[in-house]
């Protein structure tokens, strides 16, 4: 069923149809996005772009060794190139927020590390109060960021395509991108300022409709072609609705891994729209367009729209266990399953799991109240009596009545997995 709308925050669905006309009538721009692929998503004849401004965005900054710069051990950890996908049975017993050193770790190219001393925030475009057609550039060091009112909030951050092997190793599809299990998202308490409190003192115009931060990371090559530093616009009803410019995580300094000196947090959205090291950020009086909300981060496929679905904003419903895949237990002794569900449509309201393939299923004792933006941890006991291999399975309900199917419907870069996933375990 489709996702709730909160109050105050239009949905990028409808949003998007109208900025695709406005690109149409030559009122919207397309930074770094080729011509081909917005008139694919149009469905369109031809139209002409605007050429997007550039920025230089030089930081002090320095490269890690390699592109991650934490610890990444094994039993905490699988490599995949430039990320790092959290193992959940490292997370059995770290309470309910993920450790900074057990937090997974999503990069399109190396982990930069900068200084906060010399970091700067630049805002401009179009969406700012001055002369008309002027770029006027408005710039936050680190300890101004800090002396503006501070939020703490709890939200899971999680890669949209979590999930995404699943597609192939359960429903036989082929799909594009990093093979995720389900361990690319943590839950951490993350502390700074409101974006809205920034763009306001920033100089906020009433013509503004989209914000686009900007990372500082090494520009992203993708098919030999540099398609620049990681950017994805928000509409401006998110931006102002619970977005934050956060400097701390867990009660730390951000680490390098994960944004620091700043990075942009989106409540509930994909991972992608949280940009880390985040040094600009264009406020637009017209629709922005980038690689990561055309190219990337829509659904394409035989079940999708010609030309793709709209941006995606909201995460799906999933649940994991606090187990490694194929985990021994014994026959004829109590055991006690634990595990975590979530949703980007709300809390979570229901779990069930069924301890012998799907046959049977029973309700999971929940041990966090359903909230919005992070994972609801839960429990089971399980005494297993036969020997033999056997599938486990969690199902998840949200508070918006989302329920996890039993088949994901497929798309070519195997976003958004929600199906039931089997995870196997042997009884000896």
């Amino acid at each position: 069923m489709p996702s709730p709308t909160p109050a105050g925050h239009r949905h990028e669905t409808d949003y998007d149809r109208r900025r695709l006309r406005q690109w149409l009538t030559g009122e919207a721009r397309a930074d770094g996005v080729t011509r081909r692929r917005l008139l694919t998503l149009l469905a369109a004849t031809a139209a002409t772009t605007a050429v997007g401004t550039v920025l230089d965005g030089t930081r002090t900054a320095h490269a890690a060794e390699g592109p991650i710069v934490k610890p990444l051990p094994p039993e905490w950890f699988i490599q995949r190139g430039t990320n790092a996908e959290t193992r959940w049975e490292a997370l059995r017993g770290t309470g309910h927020h993920t450790p900074n050193d057990l937090f997974f770790v999503r990069n399109h190219t190396s982990t930069p590390v900068l200084s906060a001393d010399d970091w700067r925030l630049r805002l401009w475009g179009s969406g700012l109060r001055g002369t008309p057609g002027e770029d006027r550039p408005v710039e936050f060091g680190y300890d101004d960021l800090r002396a503006l009112p501070a939020v703490t909030r709890t939200a899971f951050v999680e890669c949209a395509g979590n999930g995404r092997s699943y597609y192939t190793t359960q429903q036989g599809e082929t799909v594009t991108g990093t093979p995720w299990t389900t361990g690319a998202i943590g839950v951490a308490r993350w502390r700074g300022a409101r974006l809205a409190d920034v763009l306001r003192r920033a100089g906020l115009s009433r013509y503004a409709v989209d914000v686009q931060p900007r990372g500082l990371d090494a520009e992203y090559v993708s098919g030999g072609e540099s398609l620049g530093r990681v950017r994805r616009p928000l509409p401006l009803a998110k931006a102002l609705h619970d977005v934050l410019l956060a400097y701390e995580m867990n009660g730390e300094r951000l680490p390098a891994d994960h944004g620091h000196p700043v990075r942009v947090l989106v409540p509930s959205w994909v991972g992608i729209a949280s940009i880390k090291w985040v040094g600009d950020i264009e406020v637009s009086a017209e629709p922005l367009y980038s690689p990561w909300n055309t190219t990337f981060y829509r659904l394409f496929g035989p079940a999708h729209p010609d030309g793709g679905s709209a941006p995606l904003t909201r995460q799906a419903t999933k649940s994991a266990f606090e187990l490694a895949a194929g985990a021994a237990f014994t026959a004829g002794r109590r055991h006690v399953l634990h595990g975590r569900s979530w949703s980007g449509a709300g809390g979570i309201d229901r779990v069930d799991v069924s301890t012998d393939g799907g046959s049977n299923w029973r309700p999971a004792r929940l041990h966090d109240r359903p909230r919005a933006d992070t994972w609801t941890r839960w429990s089971l006991g399980w005494q297993p009596d036969t020997p033999g291999a056997t599938d486990l399975l969690a199902r998840a309900t949200d508070t918006a009545g989302r329920t996890q199917p039993d088949l994901a419907v497929p798309n070519a870069q195997g976003y958004l997995f929600d199906a039931v996933v089997r995870h196997p375990v042997n009884v000896v």
